[in-house]
């Protein structure tokens, strides 16, 4: 029996890969018995993208405007019409010939993702810094191991990824949200490694973009694992106080506890009663409610024809 696949590809300004991509795709998934749905979200581009994508063969949706890879990724999840969905980029970076290893494990998980730690992994070395601290981060934060927290290469159920789409963002950190959401919701996230190729033309993502990587994590954490934030605040608060309060009845002239002693000792003690509220919160609502897919309502866009007035 031929299994049926579902390919979401957001692509902006990517005219000159995207009909190799889609045919490298085609070829390789059909070659593995996989009877593919390739629909390309041509997110308000300038140029010939939507034009070239229908030419070669997917369904294309467009925005009127660039509204954001994640937009994009959004609408394309909610106009598939297959229960297994695979995300890819239109800049030729994943290779296809990963795909149909990444749709079999998706066996025995909820989401397979393809990890660039393969041999040939191009990733630009002004973005390398930033990447390992944010991954350093997201394992502290969702306390798993994660070796590679937004790739754009992955394969998962789509009921278990809408129920997360009043949280997920539009813009480029989808990926990095959706990742830290299921390993705090203790879903199962696999992880096989992919190579990675140098992309056809100029990425979008620029190294300052890492600071806004990193609130967000911090937001996904306040939303799932609230201690994780506020512990660390905690304990170094607790210290300074603690070691203030110890100089200040061993070693000053006139033993007396410090008003700045006193005030980290309280901020502790208020910084833990907050966090242990959150992580109440937080653990009281479990999972976000699947419920809410059905009421998610998918950003405008249209159906893309040779004809059609854009």
């Amino acid at each position: 029996m031929t299994m049926k696949l579902s390919v979401v590809i957001p692509a902006f300004k990517e005219q000159d890969a995207i009909a190799d991509v889609l045919k490298e795709l085609d070829e390789t998934l059909r070659a593995a018995g996989i009877d593919p749905e390739i629909i390309v979200v041509d997110d308000g581009s300038p140029d010939d993208t939507g034009q070239e994508a229908h030419q070669a063969g997917a369904r294309v949706l467009r925005h009127r405007s660039n509204r954001g890879y994640g937009a994009a990724l959004k609408n394309g999840i909610g106009a598939a019409t297959n229960d297994i969905i695979a995300i890819t980029d239109a800049d030729g970076t994943y290779p296809a010939a990963h795909l149909p290893g990444l749709v079999e494990a998706l066996g025995s998980a909820d989401m397979v993702v393809g990890a660039r730690t393969g041999a040939n992994v191009h990733i630009p070395r002004i973005r390398r810094p930033a990447k390992w601290v944010l991954n350093r981060l997201a394992n502290f934060v969702s306390a798993s191991r994660i070796p590679d927290l937004n790739s754009g290469m992955r394969v998962f159920r789509r009921d278990v990824v809408m129920q997360y789409f009043p949280i997920l963002p539009d813009q480029f950190s989808w990926t990095t949200t959706l990742t830290l959401s299921m390993h705090c919701d203790k879903y199962a996230v696999v992880y096989v490694p992919i190579e990675y190729r140098e992309r056809t033309g100029k990425s979008k993502i620029m190294p300052w973009d890492a600071g806004a990587f990193a609130i967000l994590i911090l937001r996904t954490a306040m939303l799932f694992r609230p201690l994780r934030v506020f512990l660390p605040l905690v304990l170094v608060c607790f210290l300074y106080g603690l070691g203030k309060m110890v100089v200040d009845l061993v070693f000053m002239r006139d033993p007396n506890i410090s008003a700045s002693a006193i005030l980290s000792l309280l901020s502790a003690l208020f910084i833990l009663l907050i966090g242990m509220l959150g992580d109440s919160i937080a653990t009281r609502l479990g999972r976000l409610n699947p419920n809410t897919v059905a009421s998610v309502k998918p950003l405008e866009y249209t159906e893309w024809t040779p004809d059609a007035d854009t």
